[in-house]
């Protein structure tokens, strides 16, 4: 195909992220939205409402016979629908968390293979320049690691809502742990092999066998060890929504937020504000040697931004046969450790990869 030919898209699910990438098609010349997806009739931005909705994911393929397919639908339906469209010859791009099980996550990898075809999971901090920046820093210190992070959200209303629809099938723990996993493991390039997981309901308005608020702790064959903690409701705390720091003998690099943000903005989740470089090194004295370095992250891409940015990476992946194998095992690698997480929170006991 031409690379002037733009490539045309259904994009399946019209939730937040949904939303987003279907813009980030729409303003992006190198595609057409073909159709867009949702089970019901949603409120779209100015700049979609000239597209119709329609009802059949199925249907759309079919009918409509697109290039890419973009799965933003709830988790428990990704990969049944990842593996429809590649079979019908589409390149996909899905939302994290790729599955729900790690066997349906390489269930779709194998699809992409056999089918010749690109998969792009959306991991956005990987398109983001400020995540960049700290996964390089980080690197440059060397191991062992320690990560210290996590990503709580007081959320009400409509928020909430969505949070509850999202834990009838997926746990916090996995759906936003897989992000910051895949942070820990593009930095380390060590092996993760125990998972430990803790989780509680803190409210009766989700099933007894789902927790709002989870924890996890990974254990590297390097004596790496990182954490992640997540919680969702508005019994959340806004105390400590926000801890992204790397830890090793040389010195630490961390993200500082800046005061007042709330966690329920979506762009404060990818937001840096500023990286804090902290060297371990002494003078004669015994002193620090040198003060930490603050690096502005100012000018930074917001969410959408960061949308057009990932499109605009499956773009350049199709059009010219990047390979993406170390993109899916990682995926697949995150979602395991994550997953290990919530089978420990559920059984009580550590789990060994």
């Amino acid at each position: 195909m031409s690379s002037k030919v733009p490539l045309r898209v259904v994009v399946a699910g019209l939730g937040n992220m949904g939303r987003s990438h279907a813009l980030a098609y729409h303003t992006n010349p190198g595609f057409q939205i073909a159709a867009l997806v949702n089970r019901s009739d949603v409120p779209l931005p100015e700049e979609l409402s000239g597209y119709a909705i329609q009802r059949s994911f199925d249907d759309a393929l079919r009918d409509e016979k697109p290039d890419v397919a973009c799965v933003a639908t709830y988790s428990d339906s990704h990969a049944d629908y990842a593996v429809k469209a590649f079979e019908a010859g589409c390149h996909v791009f899905v939302e994290k968390p790729l599955a729900t099980t790690v066997a349906d996550a390489q269930r779709v990898v194998d699809a992409a293979k056999a089918n010749g075809k690109k998969l792009v999971i959306g991991y956005i901090l990987r398109h983001h320049p400020s995540w960049v920046r700290l996964i390089a820093e980080a690197r440059k210190l060397g191991g062992p690691y320690v990560f210290r992070m996590n990503l709580n959200q007081q959320s009400s209303g409509h928020t909430w809502e969505t949070h509850k629809q999202l834990m009838r099938t997926t746990s916090p723990i996995v759906d936003c742990g897989v992000h910051y996993l895949d942070v820990m493991l593009q930095i380390t390039d060590a092996r993760p092999v125990e998972v430990r997981g803790m989780g509680v309901r803190l409210t009766d308005e989700i099933a007894p066998t789902m927790y709002n608020y989870g924890h996890l702790e990974v254990l590297f064959d390097d004596g790496s060890v990182g954490w992640y903690e997540a919680g969702w409701g508005p019994m959340i705390s806004e105390t400590a929504f926000f801890v992204k720091d790397v830890m090793s003998p040389k010195g630490c690099v961390s993200i500082v937020m800046k005061e007042g943000v709330k966690s329920d903005d979506i762009d404060t989740h990818t937001k840096t504000s500023t990286i804090r470089l902290h060297s371990a090194a002494t003078g004669p004295d015994g002193k620090f040697a040198k003060e930490d370095q603050l690096l502005s992250m100012e000018g930074e891409p917001g969410h959408q931004e960061l949308c057009d940015l990932e499109q605009a990476f499956l773009l350049k992946a199709i059009r010219e046969n990047i390979d993406l194998t170390r993109h899916m095992d990682d995926a697949v690698k995150s979602l395991a450790v994550c997953l290990a997480a919530d089978e420990s929170v559920r059984g009580g006991k550590a789990v060994h990869l």
